[in-house]
C-alpha cells in the first residue's frame, strides 16, 4: 500500500491580528510628525478708546518695505541691502519730528515720522518671495525696534528690555518679583509700541 500524503503542516494564524495591532500601536506612538512653527508674534490688544479720525495716517509716518519676487528689498521705493533695513528701520522709529517725543535721539526730520507712537512699519511681499527672505526682513525689523528698547530700558533701569523679558519668561522668577517686572516692561513698550503692519502678498 502507498503512503498518504501528509498535508502541509498549516500556520496558526490566530495571533497575527494581535501582533498587526501591536505594530500599529509602536509605529503610531514613535512615528514624529512633521510640523510647520510659524512665527512668533503678540498681537497688539483691541484699543477701544481709538477713534475714526485716528485711523487716518499720514503718508510720513508709514515707513514701506517691500519684497519682490526676486527677493530684492525696496524700502521706500528705493532698492536697499538688507544689511542696512535695520538702521533705516531704527532712524525712522526714532526720528521724533512733531517734537513731542523727549527720549527721541532722532534728526527730527519734518518729512519722517512724527513719534514713534504714531510710526508705522509696512510690510509687504510677493506671492513668490522666498519664505527665506520674508523671515529675513522681519527678524531685521523686529530687532529695529528691540534695538530701541533695549537703549530705553537700559537708561532707565539700568537692564536691557531683553534681560527683563528674559528675567520675566524664566519659570524660577518668584511671582513677587514678576510682579514688579511686568509694569517696566509694558513701560518700554509703550516707549517704543511695535506697530508692524504685515498687508497681504502682491499677486502678478
Amino acid at each position: 500500500m502507498g503512503r498518504k500524503r501528509s498535508a502541509p503542516p498549516e500556520v496558526n494564524a490566530g495571533s497575527m491580528a494581535d501582533i498587526a495591532f501591536l505594530l500599529l500601536i509602536f509605529f503610531l506612538v514613535t512615528t514624529t510628525i512633521q510640523t510647520d512653527q510659524g512665527i512668533n508674534r503678540k498681537l497688539p490688544p483691541i484699543d477701544d478708546t481709538e477713534r475714526p479720525e485716528d485711523n487716518l495716517v499720514k503718508e510720513k509716518n508709514i515707513f514701506t518695505v517691500l519684497i519682490n519676487r526676486n527677493d530684492q528689498l525696496l524700502v521706500e521705493d528705493k532698492l536697499m541691502d538688507l544689511k542696512d533695513l535695520r538702521q533705516a528701520a531704527i532712524k525712522f522709529l526714532d526720528n521724533g519730528g512733531d517734537g513731542t517725543c523727549t527720549y527721541c535721539r532722532g534728526t527730527h526730520e519734518e518729512a519722517s515720522s512724527d513719534n514713534p507712537e504714531k510710526a508705522i512699519i509696512s510690510l509687504q511681499n510677493d506671492a513668490e518671495t522666498s519664505y527665506k527672505a520674508y523671515i529675513a526682513v522681519q527678524n531685521e525689523l523686529v530687532a529695529a525696534y528691540y534695538f530701541l528698547r533695549d537703549r530705553e530700558c537700559l537708561a532707565r533701569y539700568n537692564v536691557t528690555f531683553r534681560e527683563l523679558e528674559a528675567m520675566f519668561d524664566d519659570p524660577k522668577t518668584k511671582e513677587a518679583k514678576r510682579n514688579k517686572i511686568e509694569p517696566l516692561i509694558k513701560d518700554i513698550q509703550a516707549l517704543f509700541p511695535q506697530k508692524l503692519s504685515e498687508a497681504e502678498p502682491k499677486r502678478n
